[in-house]
Parts: structure tokens; C-alpha cells; sequence
């Protein structure tokens, strides 16, 4: 199993972490397709529709997951997040459409008219959408952008750094330490309340006791299967596996 995971690094999929993570929101989505009987597929007995609806969206999240592929990683990796969505959406949904109006015909006996075309495909794409998006969103956790409005953290900031630039966040027990252009300090917060209110400053997670923000970083070394982020005060944040290959697809490591 660990082998499969090793080679098959496809999009957000990059790990066995991504695909379980694929994997169960797609059961999640099929049960939810099927107990609100989503597009005329009511008509079914229930176990039949989640049949139909496993079958679906499991077949959907392995297509998707090979397309991702071309817009997650490589040079289309550069393009906004939710454009990527988009392109990624409409690519899987044109072909894939094919497989659902096969599978509607099989098990419903459904029978499309040339003009049901577009309906269908729109059907699919909405549910592409709605898949892609929540894999990015999921797979966005710790990720912090810029923004003109001030991070909400900087008003936690001890009076000696108020005016500093927060350069990294490292959790240390119930406390986190801060780093900042203008020395550190130790404040009583969550690293992950911390992280909800750095939002504005472009960083991310890196490790489960470290948030480091994009202009913090000095060096970036890699070695031995691990990576390590220097910061401007000298201070060395590790990055785990876990955060390793959202930092390469955002061109930090």
C-alpha cells in the first residue's frame, strides 16, 4: 500500500494522507447525493442509488485525481487558485459526462435527447465544482494570504513588538513564541487560533508547531527526505512531511 502512495503523486493527491482525504469526502458526497436523491436519481431504492452514486462519484474522484495532476503541479500550478479550479472542473466534467449518461441509461434506463446534452453536462460540471473545490479548500489547511487589511494576530502582539513584522509562530506547549523583526516573545494562544488570525500575511504551516510567513524565509534546505526553512533571525523551522508537498507546489522548498 505504502508503495502505491509512493508513486502515484497525482494533484492534491500527493500522499496516503490525500487520497484518504479524497476518498472519504467522495463517500461523504455519494451519501449525500443519494439521501436527497440528487438528478432524478429518487426514482431508485435507496441501496441501488447509493450504489449508483458510489460508483459515480469513486470513478469521478480517480479521473479527477489523474486530471488534477496538470493543473496542481507543473507550469499551470502558477495560475490563481480558483481558475485552476475551474479548468480543472470543466476538464474532467466534459468527458466524464460520457460515463454518467452510460450509467444513467444502465441503471435507470434514463434516455437523453440531443438536446439534454448541455443539461447533463452542466449537472456534471456542478458537481465537479463542488468536489474540486472542497479538496482545495481541505487541502489549504494552515495557508495564510496577503491582503491591504492587517492580520487580526498583529493586535496580540506584546507592546516591545508592536510595528514588527511577524516572521514565524512556533508553538511551545500552551504557549507560542514569536518570531519577529524585532526580537521574540511568548504570548498564551492555540497555534491554530494563531494561524485563523494571520490571515493577511502571506505564510503558511509548515510543521504542527510552526507557522512561518513567505518573506521570514532566509534558506530553504532539503536533505535526508526532510526540509528545513531558515528564517531572517536565524531560527530554523522544520517542515513535516504532512506540509512538505503544499510548500513545493507553492515554490518554498
Amino acid at each position: 500500500m505504502n508503495r502505491f502512495f509512493r508513486f502515484q503523486r497525482w494533484g492534491p493527491y500527493d500522499d496516503a494522507a490525500g487520497w484518504l482525504r479524497g476518498l472519504a469526502i467522495s463517500v461523504a458526497a455519494a451519501f449525500f447525493l443519494s439521501v436527497v436523491g440528487a438528478f432524478e436519481s429518487s426514482r431508485l431504492p435507496f441501496l441501488p442509488r447509493l450504489g449508483y452514486w458510489l460508483f459515480l462519484v469513486l470513478a469521478g474522484w480517480l479521473w479527477g485525481a489523474f486530471v488534477s495532476r496538470f493543473f496542481f503541479r507543473g507550469r499551470l500550478s502558477r495560475l490563481e487558485t480558483w481558475t485552476r479550479v475551474g479548468l480543472a472542473s470543466l476538464t474532467l466534467s466534459i468527458p466524464f459526462t460520457v460515463v454518467v449518461a452510460i450509467a444513467s441509461m444502465l441503471v435507470m434506463g434514463s434516455h437523453f435527447e440531443l438536446a439534454d446534452i448541455p443539461i447533463l453536462i452542466g449537472s456534471v460540471l456542478t458537481i465537479s465544482l463542488a468536489m474540486t473545490a472542497i479538496n482545495v479548500l481541505v487541502d489549504r489547511h494552515g495557508v495564510t494570504t496577503a491582503s491591504a487589511t492587517p492580520a487580526k494576530f498583529l493586535e496580540r502582539l506584546p507592546l516591545k513588538l508592536r510595528g514588527a513584522e511577524v516572521w514565524a509562530v512556533e508553538a511551545e506547549d500552551h504557549y507560542l513564541r514569536l518570531h519577529t523583526s524585532k526580537g521574540q516573545d511568548l504570548i498564551l494562544m492555540r497555534l491554530a487560533d494563531a494561524v485563523s488570525e494571520l490571515d493577511g500575511i502571506e505564510g503558511a504551516q509548515v510543521h504542527r508547531s510552526w507557522w512561518v510567513a513567505r518573506d521570514a524565509i532566509a534558506e530553504a534546505k532539503r536533505g535526508d527526505g526532510r526540509a528545513t526553512l531558515t528564517l531572517k533571525d536565524g531560527a530554523e523551522a522544520p517542515v513535516s512531511r504532512t506540509y512538505a508537498r503544499l510548500l513545493r507546489d507553492r515554490g518554498w522548498i
